[in-house]
């Protein structure tokens, strides 16, 4: 599960997500990505797994490619606990010497990761983007405190316009998420991201091109705000069916919220708009 959803800007009860997964011996893991490690950390709340998308706020330029994969101390015990479903951690690996994953004092899942996975597909990478990164980790906390304080002041001017029917912000004390985010993100801050509806496709697609300082870009958490209509790029794929069930309408514009003057922004928008 999300963390925070995309785009849909939702924050599940993670407390409870996990709850139920240990009642029924289920791994859980949650993608990170949006709140980022600067504002939630799903171990502290029972997660087993955590994942992020480095290419996302990580990174914070959109020049990287990258994940990170992160596990709670003492899935052994678990996988033990629940061998009938999870027997790959448990029994020998007959393509590794029969290594019996378990048996080692090492971080469990990601080891088979490493040893299997990463083995059989090849991902690896390059130094050069590592280092990118390296880098980039260094202002994550800085850089999200802006992205999710700019991304407020955009959500209250969005939720304020006459021709934005809807806006997909926790931050606002108005949206149905916002105790979630109290509860589970420091400061009760929901990072960059933005979704709103207008008043139908043609008029999302007016907007989209009419603006000048977003760029038109499907990636996220860049330094520069961007742009999106999700459901003919990101969402494209899915039929009318999916994309209803998936909470992703025709008349959706996403934003990744930037490091620029919000001031800038909310003009922006406002001539886009208009």
């Amino acid at each position: 599960f999300e963390s925070l959803s995309n785009p849909q800007i939702a924050i599940p009860d993670v407390e409870k997500v996990v709850e139920i997964a240990k009642k029924h011996g289920v791994l859980t893991i949650c993608d990170n990505t949006v709140a980022s490690a600067t504002l939630f950390n799903p171990i502290k709340w029972g997660v087993d797994v955590v994942v992020h998308s480095t290419s996302k706020y990580t990174n914070g330029q959109g020049t990287t490619i990258g994940g990170i994969i992160v596990e709670r101390d003492g899935l052994a015990e678990f996988f033990k606990a629940n061998e009938n479903r999870y027997s790959y951690f448990t029994t020998p690996d007959v393509s590794y010497h029969g290594l019996v994953y378990t048996d080692v004092p090492l971080p469990n899942f990601c080891l088979r990761i490493r040893l299997s996975l990463l083995r059989d597909i090849g991902a690896a990478q390059s130094p050069h983007n590592s280092w990118l990164l390296i880098q980039t980790l260094e202002t994550l906390g800085l850089r999200v405190d802006r992205h999710s304080d700019n991304a407020l002041e955009v959500a209250k001017f969005l939720e304020s316009h006459p021709k934005v029917k809807s806006v997909n912000y926790p931050g606002l004390e108005s949206n149905k998420y916002y105790a979630k985010a109290q509860k589970y993100f420091k400061g009760g801050k929901a990072s960059g991201l933005i979704s709103f509806d207008v008043e139908s496709f043609e008029e999302a697609r007016r907007i989209i091109d009419s603006a000048k300082l977003f760029s038109v870009v499907v990636n996220i958490g860049d330094s520069k705000s961007l742009i999106v209509h999700p459901a003919s790029t990101t969402h494209s794929q899915m039929s009318p069916e999916e994309l209803a069930k998936a909470g992703v309408n025709p008349v959706t514009i996403r934003l990744s919220i930037g490091l620029e003057n919000p001031i800038d922004l909310i003009e922006d928008l406002t001539q886009a708009l208009n």
